[in-house]
């Protein structure tokens, strides 16, 4: 049974008729632990009370009835634990039985609220202390108030310091990525007009080329004074540029019996040009020419009776046929 704030043992029953017995529950109810559930352990009180009176009902004596009247009849169990069990059953007239349970119910109300009040004295001396004043942000920095406005200052200052520093950097980059991205482009469009200039010059460049310019034709390719005069004679001042007739490569370049100076240059179709007679050889064997460049400077070495270029064309190769130059020169665009 629970009675107040009390927890009782329901094996144990005190003669509430008895003034000693009361005052030994009130002892062991005030031994008790402490109960704060009040709501359930009214609930379980009424209950219990109730299973009580139906379990085991009382039949009063005629004089006790014939005194008590219409007197209420409750069956009462009151529990008492540490050791000590007594249980007996006795019907309590409400009227005179009222005080004796509001006095036992005042008591344990007040040890119940006593204990509580302890606990929750005890609960909160164990908690952290509570601040009893403002704590500065400032001063734990050690900042006074009269340095809060220049230090702001200062910060802002700061920050817009590092802002300006990344937006800096970052024009920086993206100008020197776009000044990249232009030097790239430029030089791929210089390549390409210098592609498309070197194609242009390519095309109109001559593939054959009168080996000397503007000079005058002083021999023919035919016989002469009983032999074979077996290339043709232009005549020109001396030092006057020698071209090749057409692309090829320098065999031979250097001395040569009757010529002084000669240059063999073996084309493309294996026919080989000779140039003889000049004064300064510009070129080497195994050096590769196109037409129109110049190989030496005319002069009047060797076999000569004047400045003059002797040129032949040997067909085939070096030993070839040697054939009349103005035809050849003539099927390739080139007049003499």
């Amino acid at each position: 049974m629970v009675t107040g704030n009390v927890a009782v043992d329901p094996a144990a029953v005190a003669d509430t008729a008895d003034v000693a017995d009361t005052a030994d529950v009130v002892q062991e109810v005030r031994s008790a632990e402490p109960v704060t559930d009040l709501a359930g352990l009214n609930g379980a009180a009424d209950a219990q009370a109730l299973a009580a009176v139906a379990a085991d009902p009382v039949e009063l004596p005629a004089g006790v009835a014939d005194e008590a009247g219409a007197a209420e009849r409750v069956p009462v169990t009151v529990a008492a634990g540490h050791g000590r069990h007594r249980a007996i059953a006795r019907l309590l007239r409400t009227p005179h039985r009222r005080p004796a349970c509001y006095l036992a119910a005042a008591l344990v109300g007040a040890v119940g609220l006593g204990s509580l009040s302890i606990g929750d004295r005890v609960a909160q001396a164990d908690g952290p202390a509570a601040v009893s004043h403002s704590v500065s942000v400032a001063e734990e920095l050690g900042i006074g108030e009269e340095d809060l406005p220049a230090a702001a200052e200062a910060a802002t200052l700061r920050s817009d310091a590092a802002l300006l520093g990344e937006i800096t950097a970052s024009r920086n980059a993206r100008e020197a990525q776009e000044a990249a991205a232009a030097q790239v482009q430029a030089d791929a469009d210089r390549a390409v007009q210098e592609a498309a200039a070197a194609a242009a010059a390519e095309a109109a460049r001559p593939r054959t080329v009168l080996p000397v310019a503007g000079a005058r034709l002083s021999s023919t390719f035919g016989a002469r004074w009983g032999t074979l005069h077996a290339g043709i004679d232009l005549a020109a001042p001396m030092l006057t540029p020698e071209y090749a007739a057409a692309d090829g490569v320098v065999l031979e370049a250097g001395p040569a019996s009757g010529f002084g100076n000669a240059v063999y240059i073996q084309h493309e179709n294996g026919d080989v040009t000779v140039y003889g007679h000049m004064e300064e050889i510009l070129v080497q064997p195994g050096q590769v020419v196109r037409a129109g460049d110049t190989i030496a400077l005319l002069g009047n070495r060797g076999q000569s009776t004047g400045p003059h270029l002797h040129f032949e064309v040997h067909v085939g190769g070096i030993d070839g046929e040697k054939i009349d130059p103005i035809p050849w020169l003539r099927d390739r665009g080139v007049a003499v």
